[in-house]
């Protein structure tokens, strides 16, 4: 035990390497003073092993700040610092520590209806930068590396039918269609077609290859085109850039062109990224194994990170392409056949 309660105070005792070190925390409250305790551990070990930066009372802005000038923070970053930021700008990142997690929490749920999903995304997020925190020296230790999230609601995945599909694509603008086609028929986030690149687009094999992904196992991967996204592409074809531009410029938001989109069809509402489980569902009712599902939207088997990529070779792949346009092909037919009825 490392605090000690004189006249009222209580005191942190430290020992490092045989010595002993004294100092009061100021306080005669518990939880302060464990975190004052906390700190002054933190601070003799880094004395200890000679982290230049250490600095725990830098606040979480300024770490922050370093954060994205020097790790060049991705936009889910950016997203949830917009929550972030308010309530721990001016925070010594030494003090940060579960109970102002908690405060946060139930702020955050005081603002607005959200879920714990949402809520655990900005923890993690925070947890995250923390840990950058300590690879630099700045900490110790994360006190959040520990933290327990809450458990998460399942909620049901929306599927757009083909009905929706070909009224969404109707009331979307030009740049958005070609988009709704690539991730419908690619299973590409809308990060990864955002910045897919014309080089890693190979039409002589009809394959494209992911230029950036937000996971490793999502990288570079290879998806076999449709008929129709190979088409698409064909005709808007280029030596180089970027594949979806908004007047020949890099698109880095879609969200007012879908929410609009959505609103003209006339369909129920539904993310960009349910584009995305809407190709994993039509493969699925194609009969295409779980495994290869994973390999063509870049997700990690579970176990080995590459087992899944290494195994499923490329004409398993286009083949589950092929099943996904024959599942297709018959649903028109079937919707066709139910309107002359």
């Amino acid at each position: 035990m490392s605090l000690w309660k004189r006249n009222g105070i209580y005191e942190s005792h430290i020992s490092v390497e045989g010595v002993r070190y004294r100092k009061s925390t100021g306080t005669a409250n518990r939880r302060l003073a464990e975190q004052i305790d906390r700190n002054h551990k933190d601070e003799l070990l880094a004395r200890q092993n000679h982290l230049a930066q250490f600095n725990p009372s830098m606040t979480f802005g300024e770490l922050t700040a370093k954060f994205l000038a020097e790790e060049n923070g991705k936009a889910w970053h950016l997203d949830r610092l917009k929550a972030l930021l308010p309530a721990f700008s001016h925070t010594a990142i030494g003090s940060i520590g579960k109970s102002l997690v908690r405060q946060y929490r139930v702020h955050r749920h005081q603002q607005k209806k959200l879920t714990e999903t949402t809520v655990n995304r900005d923890l993690e997020c925070l947890r995250h930068i923390l840990f950058w925190a300590v690879d630099e020296g700045f900490l110790a230790v994360n006190p959040l590396s520990r933290l327990k999230l809450e458990r998460e609601r399942k909620k049901k995945r929306q599927v757009l039918s083909l009905i929706e599909e070909e009224l969404l694509l109707d009331a979307a603008a030009p740049h958005l269609q070609e988009l709704i086609i690539a991730a419908l028929d690619s299973g590409m986030r809308k990060g990864e077609l955002l910045q897919q690149d014309w080089k890693d687009v190979d039409f002589s094999r009809k394959l494209l290859f992911v230029s950036h992904s937000k996971t490793a196992e999502g990288e570079c991967r290879e998806i076999p085109m449709t008929a129709r996204l190979f088409d698409l592409l064909w005709q808007k074809r280029q030596d180089q850039g970027l594949v979806f531009t908004y007047k020949g410029r890099a698109i880095t938001r879609i969200k007012t062109a879908w929410k609009a989109a959505i609103r003209r069809s006339g369909i129920r509402y539904l993310r960009f990224h349910d584009l995305r489980h809407s190709f994993n569902t039509r493969l699925m009712e194609a009969g295409v194994m779980q495994e290869v599902r994973k390999a063509l939207m870049g997700h990690s088997s579970g176990e080995d990170v590459h087992a899944t990529y290494t195994h499923v070779e490329l004409p398993v792949k286009r083949e589950a392409i092929c099943k996904l346009e024959e599942w297709r092909s018959k649903e028109a037919d079937k919707l066709l056949k139910g309107e002359r009825v």
